[in-house]
């Protein structure tokens, strides 16, 4: 038997084979899909340099990477502990080292413009979040920017998010997030919904209907509090900031 604490472990080293039903290859076609949105998602927070050192913790099966790839970016890196997510990764990207992010960051102060941690945060217990935050600013370059992505606790479908993954440990709203930027030294804070994008007629009904739905939780928030909340209502969301002293975008 394994000890309790060791429970994370044991899944994360089949974490694409059991928790996201993948094989040994990756399938591009498919990881290229499943990044689509995030052209939307990521839309102004990319750096205009292609050489921009780009850092991808948490990097799973390397869908954002191939994005990124795609895109023209060359100087890419990705850190996942999951032995099943980094050989899939590795085929996108050969920079995809197997261990932990916070280790990954903290051998690398100042050395990048963007840190994505896409699905990354909720899996830390609380005594660990300060220290990646911190790792993740000590990491990036004077401007460099920070992009996390979380399950958002304002949503209505918080809990099916929350403990959609038995190894989630935490869940935020944008503003307790936004909170812990400014506490790390990170400023320029911004949130983003990630709803859905129109890439076809099926989606595009998504989004028009989205776009009623969110005006009803609106008001379910104003009627009850008097206030309409952060305005992020998706099951999951997007919170960016920056480290200071950068004079001019990357």
């Amino acid at each position: 038997m394994t000890e309790s604490g060791d429970y994370r472990q044991r899944l994360f080293e089949r974490y694409a084979s059991v928790v996201n039903q993948r094989g040994p290859n990756l399938d591009a076609a498919a990881a290229r899909w499943w990044a689509r949105p995030y052209r939307v998602y990521l839309k102004g927070w990319l750096p205009k340099s292609e050489t921009t050192p780009i850092a991808d913790v948490g990097c799973g099966a390397g869908g954002l990477l191939l994005l990124l790839k795609d895109l023209g970016y060359t100087n890419l890196h990705g850190v996942d502990l999951s032995p099943e997510q980094v050989a899939l990764a590795r085929q996108v990207c050969p920079s995809v080292e197997e261990g932990g992010a916070i280790e990954f960051l903290e051998s690398r102060p100042g050395t990048l413009g963007l840190i994505l941690a896409v699905d990354v945060i909720e899996h830390l217990p609380k005594a660990e979040v300060l220290r990646f935050l911190d790792a993740c600013t000590d990491a990036l370059q004077p401007g460099g920017r920070l992009v996390l992505q979380t399950p958002n606790a304002e949503s209505p479908a918080a809990l099916a998010v929350r403990y959609g993954d038995f190894t989630h440990e935490v869940c935020f709203n944008p503003g307790a997030l936004l909170n812990l930027l400014d506490l790390c030294g990170l400023e320029q804070p911004e949130v983003r919904e990630l709803g859905p994008v129109p890439r076809g007629v099926r989606s595009a009904c998504r989004w028009v209907l989205w776009g009623i739905l969110r005006r009803f939780l609106w008001a379910w928030n104003l009627i009850e509090t008097g206030s309409g909340g952060s305005g992020v209502y998706t099951r999951v969301f997007m919170a960016t900031a920056r480290k200071p002293k950068g004079d001019a975008p990357l």
